[in-house]
């Protein structure tokens, strides 16, 4: 069972673009669909929607798919999620 800071951290690796799935499944031992059905049920429908298209459209969600020149998981001026929320620098 996941405790809230774990699905809050989920949630934070899935918006990532350069954070495979395989790295949630690696840390968390979660899916692909699993991860999906977690921002189907804790994000709000549309937010759920605009993530869906976006992780769809990003290349790099699959390690496989990713040029080797993308090395790290996570952009330098990505902002933090707490809470479901995005927190102000």
């Amino acid at each position: 069972m996941l405790n809230q800071e774990d699905i809050d951290r989920i949630i934070e690796m899935a918006w990532e673009d350069r954070t495979p799935f395989e790295a949630i499944k690696f840390q968390f031992q979660l899916a692909e669909n699993e991860v999906i059905e977690l921002m189907r049920r804790e994000l709000k429908p549309a937010s759920f929607r605009r993530w869906r298209e976006r992780a769809h459209q990003v290349s790099i969600k699959h390690s496989q798919k990713r040029s080797e020149d993308v090395q790290r998981f996570k952009c330098t001026m990505q902002r933090t999620i707490s809470f479901n929320k995005i927190s102000k620098r």
